[in-house]
């Protein structure tokens, strides 16, 4: 695979950000299960800023024996045995989402891919728990480090709650479509790509003045 003209693998310590959501019927990570699962892509553009090039989603099949919570589902509004969903397995879920972004790690010249999340070590033990579940031989994931947008947030903006530091960076949000994978992530991805771009601004210009 051709490595990208700009590559990352020297921007983040070898490492590719990916923004990885997900939504649960819970909070015990060895008893709920995933229910929806998200994974946005970013990559520089010719001007070296960060960009969503990629957006990969699943809906999961609860595993077998898994409790559901009952007011995990109504926060999130989700029916699991919705026919409509077009559920899957978790295991076809990770291996349908590690494919594209061990790509990315590729032409990247990146070593691993490293989680972005908003809070993100709900997202990182969830994900580690259904990998050791299906025991999932091939994860592209550093297994416990990530970079966190509530604390980048509260850096760049003085906010730390997703909705209100999207508020700050001029995006729109929509109350609606919040609590689902897909629209969480991406709205991370955005607020992400918008820190990073900025700091660099910065640091370049800081460059030029020096």
């Amino acid at each position: 695979m051709e490595t990208r003209q700009n590559p990352l693998g020297n921007r983040f310590r070898g490492y590719l950000p990916v923004i990885i959501d997900i939504e649960t019927a819970g909070f015990n990570v060895k008893k709920n299960p995933l229910l929806e699962i998200a994974a946005i892509i970013v990559e520089p553009d010719e001007r070296d800023r960060l960009i969503i090039t990629e957006k990969h989603q699943c809906n999961i099949i609860p595993f077998k024996n898994s409790e559901l919570d009952a007011a995990a589902l109504k926060f999130t509004g989700i029916d699991p045995f919705h026919p409509f969903r077009m559920a899957i397995d978790e295991s076809a879920a990770l291996t349908k989402l590690f494919a594209p972004i061990r790509s990315a790690v590729k032409r990247n010249a990146c070593k691993r891919a490293i989680l972005v999340g908003h809070n993100p070590s709900f997202d990182i033990n969830f994900l580690n728990a259904a990998i050791e579940r299906t025991q999932c031989k091939r994860s592209p994931f550093h297994p416990f480090s990530s970079f966190d947008t509530a604390t980048l947030g509260g850096l760049a903006f003085g906010q730390t709650v997703l909705a209100k530091i999207a508020e700050a960076a001029g995006l729109d949000w929509d109350n609606d479509k919040a609590h689902s994978a897909l629209y969480d992530a991406e709205q991370t991805a955005k607020i992400f790509c918008q820190i990073i771009n900025r700091w660099q601004t910065l640091s370049e210009l800081e460059k030029t003045i020096l």
